[in-house]
C-alpha cells in the first residue's frame, strides 16, 4: 500500500449465499479503516456486522472526500453488489487521477463473491415470483391455460434452430425456459400437491445421474451406442412398463406420432406390420414415416424442410406472375 492509502471496490453478489465471501475479502474488510455501503438492504450487512466488521451505510461520499481521508495512510473499504462498483464513485476516481493534479491513494478492485454458472437462473425465479403475485394477468394463470404457449414456444424453437440463427436460438432458449418456470410457480400454489422449481431441478438432475451410470458410476461405454443402451436399459428398469407405448403422446404432431411408435417397436425388436384398415392416404403416410425413421431419417423434420423449399418456390412464382 502506498504512503496516500489505499480504496478498496469490493464488489459482491446477491446471487450467491450471503456470508460467503472469499478470505482475501475477509482480510480487507477486517483490516480496513472505514467500510461504507450505499445500500441499507445489502444481504451481506448483517454477515458483515456479526464479524465485528463496522459499516458505515448511506450515500458514499464524492470521490474527492474518499481520497481526502484516505491521506493519512488508511484503508477505505466501499462494498457495491454491481462487478462495476458504484458509478458516481468510480467515475469520480477515475477523473482525479487522470487529472495528474491530485496524490490518489492506491485503487483496487477486489471481487469478494463470483457469481456460478447459472446464477442467473435465480434472478429468473425470483422475477417470476414477483409477477406470480403482482401481475393480474400472471396471477391467474393454470398450467392448463398455458399449454398453447408451451407449443407455440417449444416450435419456435424448433424453427430458430433449422434457420440456424442465433440471437434467435437464444430468444427462444428463454422463452421455453420462462415456461418451465412458469409453470413450476404454478404448481407452488397447488394446496394438495405443491412443487417448486427447486424440485422439478431436483428430479431432472437424479434422473440425469441415474441414466448416467458410466459418469456417476461403475458401467463403461466409450461410444454413443453404448450410451444409448445404458439409458434405455435404465429407462426401462424405472419405468416398468407393460407396452413399449406407454409415455408415448399421442398429442404430437402426426408424422412424430408416427416415427416415435415405430421407433419403439423397432428398439424392442417387434416386426409389426402396418394396421390392416389403414388406407389410402393414410397408409402411404404411415409407410413413409415408419421407413423413414427406420433408414434414420426424422419425417417431421424432412417434412418440413421440404415444406420451406416449397414455400420458397411458391413466393417465386408469385414474384414471377407479378412480374409477367
Amino acid at each position: 500500500m502506498n504512503d496516500n492509502g489505499r480504496i478498496v471496490l469490493l464488489t459482491t453478489s446477491h446471487r450467491v449465499a450471503p456470508g460467503l465471501l472469499s478470505w482475501p475479502a475477509w482480510e480487507v474488510l477486517r483490516g480496513a479503516d472505514r467500510v461504507l455501503c450505499a445500500e441499507p438492504g445489502h444481504p451481506q450487512l448483517p454477515y458483515l456486522r456479526e464479524a465485528g466488521v463496522d459499516v458505515t451505510v448511506g450515500a458514499i461520499p464524492a470521490a474527492r472526500e474518499v481520497v481526502g481521508v484516505c491521506r493519512d495512510g488508511g484503508r477505505t473499504v466501499v462494498v457495491v453488489t454491481s462487478a462495476e462498483g458504484d458509478t458516481a464513485l468510480t467515475d469520480g476516481l477515475a477523473r482525479l487521477a487522470g487529472s495528474g493534479r491530485e496524490e490518489m491513494p492506491a485503487l483496487e478492485l477486489m471481487p469478494g463473491s463470483y457469481d456460478l454458472p447459472g446464477a442467473r437462473l435465480l434472478d429468473l425465479v425470483q422475477v417470476m415470483d414477483r409477477i406470480r403475485v403482482e401481475c393480474p394477468w400472471s396471477g391467474g394463470q393454470t398450467s392448463e391455460g398455458l399449454v398453447k404457449y408451451g407449443l407455440e414456444e417449444a416450435y419456435e424453437l424448433v424453427e430458430a434452430i433449422e434457420q440456424g440463427d442465433r440471437e434467435a436460438l437464444r430468444e427462444e432458449l428463454g422463452d421455453v425456459l420462462l415456461q418451465v418456470v412458469f409453470h413450476a410457480r404454478i404448481a407452488e400454489d397447488d394446496p394438495e400437491e405443491p412443487f417448486s422449481i427447486d424440485d422439478v431441478a431436483g428430479t431432472i438432475v437424479e434422473k440425469l445421474v441415474r441414466r448416467h451410470p458410466h459418469i456417476f458410476g461403475e458401467e463403461k461405454a466409450e461410444t454413443p451406442e453404448e450410451v444409448k443402451a445404458h439409458w434405455l436399459r435404465t429407462k426401462a428398469e424405472e419405468k416398468q412398463r407393460e407396452s413399449v407405448t406407454e409415455g408415448v403422446p399421442l398429442g404430437q404432431p402426426a408424422l412424430a406420432l408416427a416415427a416415435k411408435l415405430a421407433s419403439r417397436a423397432r428398439t424392442a425388436g417387434l416386426d409389426v406390420p402396418l394396421p390392416a384398415d389403414a388406407t389410402g392416404f393414410s397408409a402411404e403416410l404411415l409407410s413413409l414415416a415408419v421407413r423413414a425413421e427406420a433408414a434414420g431419417t426424422d419425417p417431421e423434420t424432412a417434412l418440413r424442410q421440404a415444406a420451406r423449399a416449397y414455400r420458397e418456390a411458391i413466393r417465386a412464382a408469385e414474384a414471377e406472375g407479378r412480374a409477367g
